[in-house]
């Protein structure tokens, strides 16, 4: 089967002053997500995008929308994402008292639902829940600090990203895995090779800034290739 590497955009890294300008030209591209951080301030320091720019962003454009929440009120900000409509609701394990219950909560609206973790998180708090969900988003960054230009990804991301590969093919081999945090056109095929098939895209890699966002596009779907052809390499 031919492997398939999603792309998401990061619409907090298009212009946020232009922002129906900015999601027109993506879907332009022939881009059909957008990954959209909610962050609520305390869990995170940023504050992107509020409720109602979602609401309207929604109105203009019948893209994918990747939710990823970064709260510790995960189900105010799930709630409120799905009387929006949106296609895919990610939330953090650890502000997350009730996992399995946001869980459930979104499957049912008819969401595909993820679960996210930051950096340090243990893959073993997934035991038990791997098999009920669509999405494992992994931060390699501390989430919300992208601001900080000198953080680097955590040195044992690729270590990581096989780990949770090899879990996900032997429990719930239809599960994605999201990676999000410098995915940089130089960390792209290392990212790939290890497992991931869900990138997130910002400043580093779809978002660079002089380049055109088609130049872009096309360097990022070359370093996917590049990690898929390793890859190839190896089975071979």
């Amino acid at each position: 089967m031919e492997r398939v590497v999603r792309l998401s955009p990061s619409i907090m890294c298009a212009d946020l002053v232009n922002l129906e300008k900015g999601i027109k030209e993506l879907s332009k591209a022939g881009l059909d997500t957008l990954h959209i951080d909610v962050i609520d301030g305390s869990f995170s320091p940023s504050m992107p995008l509020g409720i109602e720019t979602i609401k309207r962003m929604r109105e203009v454009t019948d893209m994918n929308f990747d939710i990823h929440i970064m709260a510790h009120d995960n189900e105010f900000f799930i709630q409120e994402m799905l009387k929006i409509g949106v296609e895919n609701i990610t939330f953090h394990y650890e502000t997350s008292l009730h996992v399995d219950r946001h869980i459930q909560l979104i499957r049912k609206s008819g969401s595909k639902v993820g679960v996210a973790l930051n950096p340090s998180t243990s893959l073993s708090t997934l035991d038990y829940v791997l098999p009920e969900v669509d999405m494992i988003c992994l931060m390699l960054i501390n989430p919300g600090f992208a601001t900080n230009k000198n953080e680097k990804q955590v040195p044992y991301a690729t270590r990581k990203i096989r780990e949770l590969k090899q879990m996900i093919e032997a429990v719930n081999p239809s599960a994605s895995l999201q990676v999000d945090g410098r995915v940089s056109l130089d960390s792209i095929p290392q990212l790939v090779e290890a497992g991931a098939d869900n990138l997130v895209l910002g400043s580093t890699s779809l978002f660079i800034p002089g380049n055109s966002l088609e130049v872009n596009k096309l360097n990022v779907e070359r370093a996917v290739i590049k990690g898929i052809e390793t890859v190839n390499n190896h089975v071979i």
